[in-house]
């Protein structure tokens, strides 16, 4: 009897100015618990790419920018081209805990779930402790309420950066159609539930601080404002009044017959 290989393991990091916390990042991931890393740059000035090609990772440079959610996009189409079975998103700023890296990809390749969120909200004093802005941690914790309310999950925070997905997820989900902007992570959950996957969650530490990546007051209202739309177009699509393109499935998803 054959013993099943192990899925490989890909982290990608889309990374913006991160030369002050790539190295950091990089010491805090586990060894053994990847078979492959990749960084794209999305036009950083800082010396980000030059570090990352120093340091071995596999990294890609955008001329330019294209935004959180387009860096990601190229993310994830580098990961599935070099035939990943797990895709965790890493941010290489430092504000998430990379040794839980092998507790995420574990429910994965158990079968348990089919994609997984990092929570950094475990209880308010944790959160706020933890560097988080009490305006963020206002938001964040009334947006997480609602997507519970009207998708149907059970998760803890909605707005993390730090996420797992099966293959089958990235080939279903036509995540090539979401906002370049930081919107982008909310749309994917959306599409995520509107097509069955299982969707679990980890905790993880509260990391804020002065390079850690954050976005400003009033980018975070004109991104909460833009959940909440997208969650009316989820409703309206539901009640097969309103067709919302970004949850069709891909016509054809890569490794299909």
């Amino acid at each position: 009897m054959h013993k099943k290989n192990p899925p490989k393991v890909a982290i990608v990091m889309p990374a913006y100015y991160a030369a002050k916390t790539l190295e950091r990042t990089l010491r805090d991931i586990p060894p053994g618990s990847y078979a492959d890393l990749i960084l794209v740059d999305d036009a950083s000035k800082d010396g980000t790419f030059e570090l990352a090609k120093k340091l071995g990772i596999y990294s890609v440079r955008h001329e330019k920018n294209t935004g959180y959610g387009g860096n990601q996009k190229n993310c994830y189409r580098l990961a599935l081209d070099r035939g990943a079975d797990i895709v965790v998103m890493l941010h290489p700023d430092y504000q998430y805990d990379a040794k839980l890296i092998p507790y995420m990809t574990g429910l994965i390749q158990e079968g348990i779930c089919d994609m997984i969120l990092g929570s950094r909200i475990r209880t308010r004093h944790e959160a706020l402790k933890g560097g988080m802005p009490l305006y963020k941690y206002l938001m964040n914790r009334l947006l997480t309420l609602t997507e519970n309310m009207i998708l149907g999950i059970a998760v803890s925070e909605t707005h993390t950066g730090f996420r797992a997905y099966h293959r089958s997820v990235l080939e279903m989900v036509t995540f090539e159609r979401n906002s370049d902007d930081f919107l982008f992570d909310q749309q994917f959950i959306i599409q995520a539930v509107h097509h069955k996957f299982r969707i679990g969650e980890i905790p993880v530490p509260t990391r804020y601080f002065s390079e850690a990546s954050s976005i400003s007051f009033k980018r975070s209202v004109v991104y909460g404002l833009g959940t909440l739309w997208a969650l009316v177009r989820f409703i309206l699509h539901q009640l097969r009044l309103v067709k919302y393109s970004l949850l069709e499935p891909k016509a054809f998803p890569q490794g299909s017959a």
